[in-house]
């Protein structure tokens, strides 16, 4: 009631473009547009979109903590998601968490999963408080063994990685790396916003694969 009070007063604005009515409209982010992907060097990286323009303020938003766009990204997300699913999200620090008052890519990854019939384990940790955001390219791809594993969730399952932005790939690649050393099986993320470095290209929903 209380949550529906406020939106008759203070509607809720797309991040993208400010347009009232969702935190997400259509326009910034049509609903059937094909996923991108991009090759890592272990892992295919599906997004959403490319990181710039209105993708990119939402994504912005997203980190500075709004629920209405994680709702509308989860929601979008999910159509990228099915029902065999285990996604891991790569989540942010407790002290962040304190602060936002949400972990977005923890709550946008149960949106999904919620939608689709798929499984959130929150199985990674992060152990070092440098964020990546505000960082320059050569420190971005220095940051190493940032994440600790809960391996009693992972190991000998088949998991997909949940983050809210790829840009160099060195945090996913970082996840994947951890997961593995517990004995995880893990070859695909899913993002919402990819840099464009050259080598992301549309493609067909249905080459996501469902890990075994």
């Amino acid at each position: 009631m209380f949550h529906a009070l406020l939106d008759v007063f203070f509607p809720p604005q797309c991040a993208g473009c400010g347009a009232t009515g969702d935190g997400l409209c259509h326009r910034c982010l049509p609903l059937d547009e094909p996923p991108l992907v991009r090759a890592l060097p272990t892992l295919r990286v599906y997004a959403l979109g490319e990181y710039r323009g209105a993708l990119r303020r939402v994504v912005l938003a997203l980190k500075d903590g709004r629920r209405d766009v994680a709702q509308s990204l989860g929601e979008r997300l999910a159509m990228m998601v099915s029902a065999p699913m285990l996604l891991v999200p790569v989540r942010t620090t407790a002290a962040r968490r304190r602060v936002r008052g949400i972990d977005g890519v923890e709550y946008l990854a149960r949106i999904a999963a919620r939608r689709a019939g798929a499984t959130v384990l929150c199985a990674l940790e992060p152990i070092r408080g440098d964020a990546q955001r505000g960082r320059s390219r050569t420190q971005r791809l220095a940051a190493r063994d940032r994440f600790w594993c809960d391996a009693g969730l992972v190991r000998g399952r088949g998991v997909t990685l949940v983050d809210d932005v790829c840009t160099t790939g060195t945090t996913l690649e970082d996840c994947a790396a951890t997961l593995r050393a517990a004995g995880a099986i893990v070859s695909q993320a899913l993002v919402i916003a990819v840099a464009n470095d050259g080598s992301a290209c549309s493609v067909d929903s249905s080459g996501i694969a469902a890990p075994s």
